[in-house]
């Protein structure tokens, strides 16, 4: 079985960005993980961050297993996401377990350091687990590495890659994506899923398809983003 594993700075972030790639392909039967970096907690403007914390954590479980994903979280503060060995370490741990195919991550620039931080992580940790450490784990090499299309990390974003999004899996995203209180708009007040929604579409025109996410490949990086 194929496994793909996306790798966000937030709670929320690959929901948004590759959840409906995810919902796709795990209607085709690759397993699917969605890795959050930190827990984005500190955003709700009526919660506390702890109790914000509680609630994210729902909601990015309940998102993955609306679309038939698997969900993790490290424990990282919103805002505080180190992007040193220690960090790239538990990730590259996780990769040497579950040994994915393919890693989805965000674009290296954006206005947010947790997003730039995850990009950061996720490449050291791509490498660090192919290397032959002294591991139980042993090590996993990952062909397929995969950045994501985000409003906010847009500097110099130029997609090459298309993934046609066919109905089912974008009816599984977007029901899903409405348990996230950020999602609809209640905490920065930005439409995020009117947008994610419109840039299916028009990233469809340009795939000659109704809808389709953009992604741009890593380095040393082949494309292989489909079912078995």
């Amino acid at each position: 079985m194929r496994t793909v594993l996306a790798i966000g700075g937030h709670i929320g972030d690959m929901d948004l960005t590759a959840g409906p790639t995810l919902a796709k392909l795990a209607l085709e039967g690759t397993r699917t993980i969605i890795l959050a970096c930190t827990y984005g907690e500190r955003g709700h403007p009526r919660l506390s961050p702890d109790e914000y914390r509680v609630q994210k954590v729902r909601e990015g479980e309940e998102f993955a297993a609306g679309i038939g994903a698997e969900f993790r979280v490290l424990d990282y503060s919103d805002g505080f996401l180190p992007a040193d060995d220690e960090a790239a370490n538990q990730i590259a741990d996780i990769i040497r377990t579950e040994k994915p195919d393919t890693i989805i991550t965000h674009w290296t620039k954006s206005i947010h350091r947790d997003h730039e931080h995850a990009a950061t992580l996720a490449e050291r940790a791509r490498f660090l687990a192919s290397l032959p450490v002294d591991s139980p784990l042993g090590r996993h090499s990952v062909a397929t590495f995969l950045h994501a299309d985000n409003w906010e990390d847009a500097e110099g974003f130029d997609p090459d890659v298309y993934v046609p999004i066919p109905e089912e899996a974008f009816q599984r995203w977007s029901a899903a994506i409405q348990g996230q209180a950020f999602a609809r708009g209640e905490t920065y007040g930005f439409r995020y899923i009117d947008y994610y929604t419109a840039m299916m579409s028009a990233r469809g025109c340009l795939a000659g398809v109704e809808r389709a996410c953009g992604f741009a490949r890593g380095g040393s990086s082949k494309f292989e983003l489909a079912g078995p």
